[in-house]
Formats: C-alpha cells, structure tokens, sequence
C-alpha cells in the first residue's frame, strides 16, 4: 500500500489547509489526483487572492485571472468552502 500522506510522516494530509492542502493534492499519490476532474463539473468559486470568480475544475488549480494557486481534497470536494488557497507568493512547480 503506498502512502498518499494523511496518515505517514510526511505530514499534512486531506484535510489540511492553506498551503500544505495544496501541496498535499498535488503531490498525493505520485501527482496523479491534482489534474483529475472535479465531479459535476468543478465548484463555482471566489479567489481568495482577487476575489476573481472562477469553476475550480480540477483538485488543484489557478485562479484565471491572477494565477493563485487552489486545491480541494477528494474527500472535501463536494463543497466549494473547503478550496483552499495557497498563498499569493506560491508558485506551481514547472
């Protein structure tokens, strides 16, 4: 069984916030969740950077109009309150 994180020592897990969420959705199971579909076709959401409105449609996203980093766990994705942001300073790996 590998370990995704929520419960290893690597800290942070599906139920984290801000930054670490993000990180955590993006790197859990060896990057294959963060590019995934969100079911119904994602969550309506606000930018906690701009506050630009945009559909968070996959687990990890960018804002469409200023590029902030957000993310929802899979076990958290059927409420847009649980998208967390990264941080204005945080960048996606390349």
């Amino acid at each position: 069984m590998s370990d995704c994180g929520s419960c290893g020592p690597s800290g942070g897990g599906p139920f984290s916030e801000g930054r670490e969420l993000v990180e955590f959705v993006y790197n859990a199971h060896g990057g294959g969740v963060r590019n995934q579909p969100l079911p119904d076709g994602g969550l309506k959401t606000k930018c906690r950077g701009c506050d630009g409105e945009f559909i968070l449609s996959t687990f990890v996203g960018k804002c469409p109009h200023c590029g902030g980093v957000h993310a929802v766990s899979p076990p958290r994705c059927e409420d847009e309150a649980n998208i967390q942001f990264a941080g204005k300073d945080f960048q996606l790996p390349e």
